[in-house]
């Protein structure tokens, strides 16, 4: 095959008669002849690289080998993330309501505890001894408000015979009035008496977990110690509080108000485990205005005990769930100065061997490893998942055919049989 001499040969074949011409005028025709040179210059320079390119586009290359998956129907998830801190459901300082010596403290550091369960005891003998005081006191009084009351019976009967003056009747309904009065002064210190010793025995208020202890057994305490006995945390159930911008929340009322269950998902620092699952349980009254951001409220069961008061976490609500979208693999998708795209393998008539065509789509929403496509690829299309940088529109491409599956491939048990 001939080939075509190069691009300066054939320029200079056209400009050698306009050289001799030059060198025969005079120099205003020089500087004309001139400018005819260069535009036959930049002439040939275009011939020549459109010649290459329809040889090069007839002649094709050498098939490029990718990797490939199929476009296929599915549901797309809807997720709005946030950054969120774990937080106890309940929790509680335990502080001594009376003054006295801790005596001891039953529970263990790190016991998991239930409502009622005993944490501490202070010295119960001062406030018995309280108690002991008041009711014999009361039983005093009582007696005296009795013999009072016997009395007042006594002088009725007396004055209808006028056989007392009505001052003495008088002054004895005072007495019996007053006696009424220090009797019910006298039970209100014996429940008061009572409950200081039903304080000297501390109980948990809730089910939780205990913390560290503050004080040890053998110290004195008072109902206004600062740091209290013990710490007490519910992790079971468990809340996370994360905060989402502030335009993501329209669409969040939308759902919340609607009564919709939005289920909240919590994971590690770097997303790579999933460390329980809840539903969002309360959304706060204002928004950040340093952030720009609104809190939000999801409690998980933590049966596992997955999430720790304070612990950080990726928190993951989930909005929505698009139903028959067009899902394909994110790699396919490339960004270039035409916008988003991908490449599909197709196998024509004309041609022994598949070729990948450059379509521009319109990428919805793209989750992990998965992208959704609004426009551009049909569910069953396949998309070029490897190799697309080597590629151009209308390349030939080699997809690797699929291995065999086990099942398919005889034993050597079955064909010992077929030969046998």
């Amino acid at each position: 095959m001939k080939t075509s001499p190069p691009v300066f040969d054939r320029v200079k074949l056209h400009a050698e008669p306009v050289l001799r011409r030059v060198q025969s005028t005079s120099p205003r025709w020089r500087w004309g002849a001139a400018i005819v040179l260069v535009f036959l210059i930049f002439w040939g320079i275009h011939v020549h690289n459109k010649n290459a390119k329809a040889h090069a586009k007839k002649k094709g290359g050498p098939a490029v080998p990718i990797a490939v998956a199929p476009a296929r129907l599915g549901d797309m998830p809807v997720y709005l993330d946030g950054l969120g801190s774990v937080t106890a459901y309940y929790n509680v300082t335990v502080r001594s309501r009376v003054d006295g010596q801790l005596m001891s403290m039953p529970v263990r550091e790190g016991q998991f505890v239930h409502a009622g369960d005993l944490l501490a005891e202070i010295d119960p003998r001062p406030f018995q001894a309280m108690l002991d005081q008041a009711e014999g006191q009361l039983a005093k009084d009582q007696a005296t408000l009795a013999n009072a009351r016997v009395d007042l019976e006594r002088y009725k009967d007396l004055i209808a015979q006028q056989a007392i003056p009505q001052q003495q009747l008088d002054t004895q309904v005072a007495t019996v009035g007053q006696l009424v009065g220090t009797v019910k002064s006298d039970q209100a210190a014996v429940e008061s008496a009572k409950l200081n010793v039903t304080y000297s025995h501390i109980t948990s208020p809730i089910n939780g977990r205990v913390g560290l202890r503050q004080v040890d057994p053998g110290n004195m305490v008072h109902a206004t110690d600062v740091n209290g006995l013990i710490v007490i945390a519910q992790l079971q159930p468990i809340t996370v509080i994360f905060a989402l911008p502030e335009d993501s929340i329209p669409k969040v009322m939308q759902k919340w108000h609607t009564g919709a269950n939005l289920p909240v998902e919590a994971y590690n620092r770097d997303k790579t485990l999933k460390l329980a699952t809840g539903r969002l349980a309360n959304i706060d009254n204002e928004i950040d205005p340093n952030t720009g951001t609104l809190k939000l409220k999801a409690v998980f069961e933590n049966q596992e005990n997955t999430l720790f008061p304070n612990q950080f976490v990726n928190a993951r609500l989930l909005l929505e769930t698009r139903q028959n979208q067009v899902i394909i693999p994110s790699v396919a998708i490339q960004r270039g100065s035409q916008g988003t795209y991908v490449f599909v393998v197709a196998t024509s008539s004309t041609t022994s061997s598949p070729t990948a065509s450059l379509r521009p789509v319109t990428v919805g929403l793209i989750e992990g490893n998965d992208a959704s496509i609004d426009k551009g690829v049909q569910s069953g299309d396949t998309v070029v998942i490897d190799g697309a940088d080597k590629l151009q529109d209308g390349s030939s491409v080699v997809v690797p055919q699929a291995a065999p599956s086990p099942a398919a491939t005889p034993s050597s048990s079955d064909q010992h049989k077929h030969h046998s």
